[in-house]
């Protein structure tokens, strides 16, 4: 009896000895996303006497001459991008006038393929009309998804005018880690779609 006792103590110490060599199972952890410090809504004027248009835009961007254009000069002298350094994102703005060679059904359907070409990735895109008291009408392309360009816009007046905005950022598409970003800077962005007025 006193051997069997023996033997069933052995036995259980031993079974607690394998399973306590067993290797250790890593469970992953989800994927994080760095925090963003997002600045305060402040707006200012952008409003220069040659340019055909004036907005209000955020503070906390920096306007800049579309440098991909300045060998072009006489063809676009009115693009400029809205730099966000400390976001990471950038909005370019192109201008186009209304002429007889560029006509309003051209820009609209280039700015149409040009929106619609961010739907291979999307997940879906909204594209609500709008219409400001400043005799300015238009179309927020918002697409959803891992899409290069999260939002897009153009404004006109159907007779002289025709602006188009798009949203990019400086690294590769991930619609959950840009969410945060991409909501605060849609706002900004309606913001200057809803101040901008034509000057000329």
């Amino acid at each position: 009896m006193k051997n069997i006792s023996s033997t069933m103590v052995t036995t259980v110490l031993l079974c607690f000895l394998l399973s306590a060599c067993r290797e250790e199972v890593y469970i992953p952890k989800p994927r994080g996303y760095a925090a963003v410090d997002l600045p305060v809504k402040e707006y200012t004027s952008f409003s220069k006497d040659s340019y055909p248009y004036q907005f209000d835009y955020p503070v906390y961007g920096t306007v800049e001459k579309d440098s991909l254009f300045f060998d072009k000069e006489t063809e676009n002298p009115w693009w400029i991008n809205i730099d966000f350094k400390t976001l990471g994102g950038k909005v370019f703005i192109s201008y186009k006038e209304i002429t007889s060679q560029t006509s309003l059904s051209k820009l609209l359907e280039d700015s149409y393929q040009l929106s619609y070409y961010h739907t291979k990735k999307a997940d879906y895109i909204n594209d609500p009309v709008f219409h400001t008291e400043n005799n300015v009408h238009g179309v927020f392309y918002n697409v959803g998804g891992n899409s290069a360009s999260a939002f897009q816009f153009y404004a006109t007046d159907s007779v002289k005018h025709f602006l188009r905005g798009a949203l990019y950022f400086d690294v590769a598409p991930n619609a959950d880690s840009l969410q945060p970003v991409n909501d605060f800077l849609i706002e900004d962005i309606e913001q200057m779609v809803k101040s901008l007025k034509w000057t000329k």
